[in-house]
């Protein structure tokens, strides 16, 4: 027997997009849609501020966990990081913004697949050190970079990083998402095997990685002809 399914707390989910769209303070957005989640499925308003204050309980240590390693960021950039990657991957004649980019693609899926999406990451990989070495590959070969060139190659290693995590992690057989979709599945009846589901993350993969490495590509083009503007 079928038994009717009330979608209105998803208008919660809907809160937390305009939020971001209007690039409101994210804690006001975050107690927003848990008040209109809340609302939506009708739980009792002192229910709503419990459940906010257990989760705030259960993820109080994580602030700590994810401050230690930018603190760690935040001092190897303070004596050189930065600048030290940047004139080591001038010395190398062959390498090029994209190319790099591409290695770090790859290296990214392949680790998320395995599990270690940890090893990556904007503010402890990207910032510090992949986009630092994409911008010294372009200064190398072209001299000075326009300061839209610069954002472009920044956004672009960005962009990397969150490609090959998110495309690499669903080849993860217990990633999230995977176990997440099997447990639903399975309390509406249908049977389906983590793995295969995980397989069938591969050939999505390789699509984003040849896609990506494409427009990487085509920076590398953008950045010749800036050089032969000059």
């Amino acid at each position: 027997m079928q038994t009717a399914v009330n979608l209105w707390p998803l208008l919660g989910v809907a809160v937390i997009a305009a939020g971001f769209l209007l690039r409101a303070n994210p804690v006001l957005v975050v107690v927003a849609a848990c008040g209109v989640t809340g609302a939506a499925a009708a739980m009792p308003f002192m229910h709503v501020l419990e459940s906010l204050g257990t989760a705030f309980i259960k993820t109080r240590n994580l602030p700590l966990v994810l401050l230690l390693p930018l603190a760690a960021v935040g001092l190897l950039e303070r004596f050189g990081l930065k600048e030290h990657a940047m004139a080591s991957i001038a010395k190398i004649r062959s390498a090029t913004s994209g190319r790099l980019l591409i290695v770090y693609l790859f290296l990214r899926e392949i680790s998320a697949a395995a599990g270690l999406t940890s090893l990556g990451g904007q503010p402890s990989m990207v910032r510090p050190l992949v986009a630092p070495l994409a911008e010294g590959a372009a200064e190398a070969r072209i001299g000075t970079l326009s300061d839209a060139l610069r954002y472009r190659i920044r956004a672009m290693a960005a962009a990397t990083d969150n490609v090959g995590l998110f495309f690499g992690e669903d080849i993860f057989v217990a990633f999230g998402a995977i176990v997440l979709m099997q447990t639903i599945l399975r309390a509406e009846g249908i049977e389906v095997d983590p793995m295969r589901m995980a397989l069938w993350g591969i050939p999505t993969a390789v699509c984003a990685f040849v896609i990506h490495s494409w427009n990487l590509c085509r920076l590398d083009a953008a950045i010749r002809r800036e050089g032969e503007g000059k």
